[in-house]
């Protein structure tokens, strides 16, 4: 029996002086939808805590969409930090929206995001404390049909089984199609099942429990998926793409919060997709083809966002902002605006290959504070290998037009582990950051006034599904420990700073991101012995997975270095954002040879398969050129 819909703030408010940062769960943020009469009720979550979850973009696209449906209402709801949830446990008070304080369990449609493959046990924590069932196949009739969508679907057999349906891809069309799905169905009567196979109808909808998993001659161990005989599941799930980024939404994020959240900022979506091809990147690969926001839509979005929220930084978002074919005329732009009113203007990462002099002078505007680049790997070799197609020269350039700019802080990202790399690559790290120190001095001047800085932040390659690094295993722990070593003591300055990603924590995202619908036995085991909230470093508790992955017969340093044949079925090819596995694996043989691939918007198509499969194609607002 569902939870009646109802306020039950009375229920929370008493728990308020007991708990860290009780603003977490206030309602009523200006900005928030104040109309929730429905009749049909949808609670979006997200599974992590308030200040993580409220700047998400996804969610707020999907937050304002579903609320501009006539007949439809979405509330928010996210995961209590641990002493809230500790609490509400053992006052059996169940977990509720944020909104209207209305039990999460009474909702028609509760919908997660799946942001990244360490949330998997937050998942199970919030549909506990929800008092949903955690597993689809053991909800009743009129419990709420629990959905999942966001980047992190592209392998999400490991939890699968916890939703009815999976919305892969862009979702501003998806979602709406999927919620009058269910208010349909509910007005028609049709049972649960006949609902599920009504979204399987849905396209780029993934409906688990229309599958069956197979393992045989042509499978990994963790086999593959095909439907069930007589069920509407098509044997490949395609992913919906919104085609005309210009018709959405440009200023979605427009709730004030009560208390500080992580990229507390004013922040655009200004393009959508990334086609630079680099071979480790999953989001590359799953947000094709590129749409680009036009020039005026993005300045008026802007000037329209600051007024309303009192923000004094607007971040311009993207998976690569600075290939935006206007991007230098809109930091121009908006830096006119901003310069009277205290306002920056930010950019999240800057392509080493287009950061020109206008870009550098154009990027931060009179605020100059941290830049940061990405170049990947240390060696050309292997930025060769994983298609990443930046120089050296482009390196230099950059830094020096950055530090002639009045930038004094850089900041550069790396990877570890990387297939077909050595020693020698890992040491060419530490010479790239010392290269761009020295040109920063030559450029400043030596010595702390200078205050001229050079960190470098390397995490650890981990796997990912529909790349054409998919096929590769990840670094054993005791060798990926070996080589950060080998990067602290190869460091010829002490002057740059190094930061790694912990090795314990990429080991369990490689584990999941490899492994098929047997993953869930481990979620649930490692959630069972206590582990929630593992993308927090005071959280996470590597032990409890290990004992986790023993108790279920598993071995999580096994499960990571696997790699796998080019011609194997693997657990996720039944959902697709699109990409043929014949360019996957054209790229994955490209890679062992060292060649690149040019990026389609600036040169031929490359023939991932994206544009005719799906009937769409790049929509650029300007004229893109090749670096030079």
């Amino acid at each position: 029996m569902r939870l009646p819909r109802e306020d039950r703030y009375d229920l929370i408010e008493p728990l308020l002086p007991l708990v860290e940062k009780p603003s977490r769960y206030l309602d009523h943020e200006w900005g928030a939808e104040t109309d929730q009469s429905g009749p049909f009720h949808v609670c979006l979550m997200y599974p992590d805590v308030y200040e993580v979850g409220l700047p998400n973009m996804g969610l707020a696209i999907l937050y304002r969409t579903l609320n501009a449906q006539p007949g439809m209402s979405c509330e928010r709801g996210y995961l209590p930090w641990v002493d809230m949830a500790d609490l509400i446990r053992e006052r059996d008070v169940p977990l509720l929206s944020l909104e209207c304080s209305a039990p999460v369990a009474s909702f028609d449609v509760v919908g997660f995001t799946l942001a990244h493959e360490m949330a998997c046990t937050n998942i199970l924590e919030s549909l506990d404390l929800a008092g949903i069932a955690l597993l689809a196949a053991d909800r009743d009739e009129d419990d709420p049909i629990v959905i999942a969508g966001g980047p992190s679907v592209w392998n999400c057999e490991p939890v699968a089984e916890l939703f009815d349906a999976v919305l892969l891809g862009d979702g501003e069309e998806g979602i709406v199609d999927m919620c009058a799905c269910v208010r349909d169905g509910r007005a028609a009567g049709l049972s649960r099942e006949e609902l599920l196979r009504s979204l399987a109808r849905i396209p780029g909808v993934y409906v688990p429990s229309l599958y069956e998993v197979v393992v045989d001659e042509t499978s990994t161990r963790w086999g593959y998926a095909r439907p069930l005989p007589d069920t509407p599941a098509p044997e490949v799930v395609l992913k919906r793409s919104y085609a005309d980024l210009s018709q959405s939404d440009p200023l979605p994020q427009t709730i004030v919060p009560y208390m500080g959240v992580v990229q507390d900022r004013l922040a655009i979506e200004v393009l959508r997709g990334c086609a630079r091809g680099c071979r480790f990147c999953q989001a590359g690969m799953s947000y094709r083809p590129v749409r680009e926001r036009p020039f005026d839509q993005v300045v008026d979005a802007c000037r329209e966002g600051l007024a309303i929220t009192g923000h004094d930084e607007v971040s311009l978002t993207s998976l690569s902002t600075t290939d935006h074919s206007q991007c230098a005329q809109i930091l121009h732009q908006l830096n006119a605006d901003a310069r009277e009113r205290g306002v920056r203007v930010s950019i999240p990462s800057q392509r080493l290959d287009s950061f020109g002099v206008e870009m550098a002078a154009e990027v931060g505007g009179a605020k100059k504070g941290g830049l940061t680049f990405a170049p990947e790997a240390g060696s050309q070799r292997l930025r060769d290998v994983i298609n990443k197609n930046v120089t050296e020269e482009n390196i230099d350039l950059a830094a020096r037009n950055a530090f002639e700019n009045g930038w004094r802080r850089m900041k550069l990202y790396f990877m570890m582990g990387l297939p077909t790399e050595t020693d020698d690559d890992i040491v060419q790290i530490n010479q790239v950051a010392d290269r761009v120190l020295e040109i920063g001095r030559d450029v400043v001047g030596k010595g702390p006034k200078s205050g001229v800085s050079v960190s470098i932040s390397v995490a650890v390659f981990v796997p990912k599904a529909h790349t054409p690094f998919q096929w590769a295993g990840q670094l054993p722990l005791e060798e990926v420990r070996r080589r950060q070593q080998l990067l602290l003591h190869s460091c010829p300055d002490r002057a740059i700073r190094i930061s790694y990603h912990d090795a314990e924590v990429s080991l369990v995202e490689a584990a999941l991101s490899k492994m098929g619908r047997a993953g869930l036995r481990l979620v649930m085991a490692a959630w069972r012995r206590g582990c929630r909230f593992d993308a927090w470093t005071d959280q996470f508790s590597f032990e409890r997975w290990v004992e986790a992955a023993r108790e279920v017969g598993l071995d999580l340093e096994d499960i990571a270095a696997e790699s796998f044949d080019l011609d194997a079925r693997l657990p996720w090819e039944h959902t697709s954002p699109a990409v043929s596995k014949g360019f996957l694996k054209r790229e994955w043989r490209r890679a062992a040879q060292g060649m690149t691939t040019a990026d389609c918007t600036m040169e031929t198509c490359a023939g991932c398969g994206v544009c005719p499969t799906l009937g769409v194609e790049n929509l650029i607002a300007g004229e893109r050129h090749a670096a030079s």
